[in-house]
């Protein structure tokens, strides 16, 4: 089976390149960094082309960022690397991660897991919060199947397969890449989970996210309110589905 690791990486973030070496070095299969896509570089014939507010529901109540959809832009160039070099699957990190001491028994059971399931999405999270279906159990790591979807992107093997359905639903998106990826209904991808999930997240160690901007008071407090509603109205969504098993 064919896996190779891509680290999502933004050229002009210097501050991160040690960190990018030292993955490029751990990693157990092959690596390429792959040049995040730049929001400086975006123009807005390319931001009007992808991003379309409002396309599914429940409605997300927030309007990205320019960061926000360059991130999302980045993580689409990962899937399209997996079809375009004819891999089985990539393992597409964000360069913000370390591997903790489970992460070598972690990617060997999503190895497993890929060779029983050559379709699947294995997310690798940096917080164990995730319940559901208890899918394979091997070396003190459990693959779920959770019914309500964490987020986060940091680490994930995308099959060939599930990277295909992914690049076909998200031609245009409304929505950050993580709160996209939750709609399994929408994408028709089988989303599993690791616990534990093997890595970290040291963004604050490298300077602070990439992707994060600074908001005004006006802005926090409208997020406070409109988030947990959002949460709510997925949350409903997601248990009137008929629940997936296999």
């Amino acid at each position: 089976m064919q896996i190779k690791a891509f680290i999502i990486h933004l050229h002009r973030a210097t501050e991160r390149r040690s960190q990018v070496n030292e993955l490029s070095q751990q990693l157990p299969v092959m690596t390429e960094i792959l040049d995040a896509v730049d929001n400086k570089n975006l123009s807005e014939q390319e931001i009007s082309h992808a991003y379309h507010r409002h396309l599914h529901k429940p409605s997300y109540p927030f309007t990205l960022s320019r960061n926000e959809i360059a991130c999302f832009l980045s993580h689409r160039k990962a899937w399209q690397a997996v079809v375009d070099q004819q891999l089985d699957a990539g393992f597409i990190l964000e360069d913000d991660v370390a591997l903790t001491a489970d992460f070598a028994a972690c990617f060997a059971t999503a190895q497993t897991m890929l060779q029983q399931k050559p379709d699947c999405f294995i997310r690798f999270p940096f917080r164990d919060r995730e319940e559901g279906e208890l899918v394979l159990a091997q070396n003190n790591v459990k693959v779920l199947r959770p019914r309500h979807i964490g987020l986060g992107m940091v680490a994930q093997i995308v099959s060939r397969e599930a990277a295909l359905k992914l690049l076909q639903v998200t031609q245009q998106f409304d929505r950050p890449v993580d709160t996209f990826a939750q709609m399994n209904w929408i994408t028709n991808v089988d989303m599993l989970t690791l616990q534990p999930g093997g890595v970290a997240e040291i963004s604050r160690d490298l300077g602070g996210s990439t992707i994060k901007n600074k908001k005004g008071l006006f802005d926090k407090l409208s997020r406070e309110i409109l988030r947990p509603l959002y949460r709510s109205r997925l949350r409903k969504k997601i248990d009137s589905l008929p629940k997936k098993s296999g």
